[in-house]
């Protein structure tokens, strides 16, 4: 029987079918985004806490060896490998808010998502790429804006947005989301972030491409942002172009380098992500990624790759379960080892990836190295989770 987190795994390399006894449309949260754009797969929570976003509509999931079944009231997660191999699967119910209308008129679901535990805006034009057909081939954001959520969001409509998902749910972390905009995707983001900082205290994050200017990393910092993202992708170079064209032409490698690197000194160790997706590489570049961001104090998201429906990669098989275990084996010990904070703020679930917290499933704790990396570990996680619980409490 796997762990919580090697579940998770497996389930994110096989996907999962779903039984004709589930009743989602009543139970569980619909599927409104793609890959790409937030997230194709159905969310609920494992034993311990962990959520995961299943894959179900891929056509990889659709030889899965895991089924999801409801009995007598409750949902399971069958393993037909072996008989009587059974998971607990707990069903997250649908947001009420999604069908609240703004005061513009827009449905909120069309503004935001739920994105594990937390709530995701992508609030700016489509991204650049798309427009000029150079996009990543694994990104599904072109198909969703437009359709599954409107273009561009204003302002008062994002903020109406946060006040009914943090009504509804407590959430303490808003992220937003841009693709490529010339240069000026933090520029763009400013209104949004300005509004929501004055308002509430709570957790802001902000994933967007390295911006040319690093002195608007400095104004993010001085606004009180409290954690930035970076999806290089793809850390082979020969590789990278070939899955990220517009990135690599327009961008490159190297810059996002420097960006990793000047945030993680500017905002602090464990505040910077660096995103890789696994799967698309072989493993060692993978690792070598983690192990650069982690010098700098960065941890790095790793990302299961996944052959969305409607990308170009969406005939792509997705990766092997046994292949992607040491990755994070390999990961976890590399943050240990750089005493890069995880899990440090309080409040955040994200199904739709690994944490890196979530890659202790993948090592064994009990040795002796582990043991007062484990203790820092605590001590870090408890100052920094009463410190945004306090400014939570007094900004609400």
């Amino acid at each position: 029987m796997l762990n919580p987190g090697r579940l998770k795994l497996d389930l994110f390399c096989k996907g999962m079918r779903v039984d004709d006894s589930c009743f989602l449309e009543d139970d569980a949260r619909r599927i409104i985004r793609t890959r790409g754009g937030l997230g194709s797969g159905l969310d609920f929570v494992l034993d311990e806490g962990v959520w995961v976003n299943a894959p179900v509509v891929e056509s990889f999931a659709q030889k899965s060896p895991y089924l999801l079944v409801k009995r007598d009231g409750r949902y399971f997660l069958t393993d037909e490998r072996e008989e009587g191999l059974v998971y607990n699967a707990r069903m997250l119910p649908q947001p009420k808010w999604y069908e609240r209308l703004t005061s513009t008129g827009i449905p909120m679901k069309k503004i935001g998502v739920m994105q594990g535990s937390y709530l995701g805006v992508y609030p700016t034009s489509l991204c650049a790429f798309w427009k000029g057909h150079t996009n990543c081939r694994f990104c599904s954001i072109g198909l969703n804006l437009g359709d599954t959520e409107t273009e561009e969001k204003k302002v008062i409509e994002v903020l109406e947005t946060w006040r009914a998902a943090r009504k509804e749910f407590r959430i303490t972390f808003i992220h937003f989301n841009t693709g490529y905009e010339e240069g000026h995707a933090i520029e763009k983001l400013w209104p949004y972030l300005e509004a929501v900082k004055k308002e509430t205290g709570a957790m802001i994050g902000v994933q967007c491409p390295p911006q040319p200017d690093f002195t608007w990393y400095d104004r993010l910092k001085a606004l009180g942002v409290d954690h930035l993202s970076f999806c290089l992708e793809i850390v082979n170079r020969e590789i990278f172009p070939q899955i990220c064209p517009g990135k690599a032409d327009k961008l490159g490698t190297d810059l996002y380098l420097r960006a990793i690197e000047y945030t993680s000194k500017l905002f602090g160790r464990g505040r910077i992500h660096g995103e890789i997706i696994a799967g698309l590489e072989p493993p060692e570049d993978t690792i070598r990624g983690v192990e650069m961001f982690a010098k700098w104090g960065a941890a790095t998201t790793i990302c299961v790759f996944r052959p969305t429906v409607g990308t170009d990669m969406q005939d792509s098989p997705p990766p092997v379960y046994e292949e992607m275990v040491p990755i994070y084996r390999r990961a976890y010990e590399i943050w240990m080892a750089n005493d890069v904070p995880l899990g440090i703020a309080p409040g955040i679930k994200v199904a739709m990836t690994m944490m890196p917290e979530e890659a202790k499933y993948f090592a064994d704790e009990t040795t002796p190295a582990y043991t007062g990396k484990k203790v820092k570990q605590f001590f870090m996680r408890r100052a920094a989770r009463a410190f945004y619980r306090a400014r939570l409490l007094f900004k609400g």
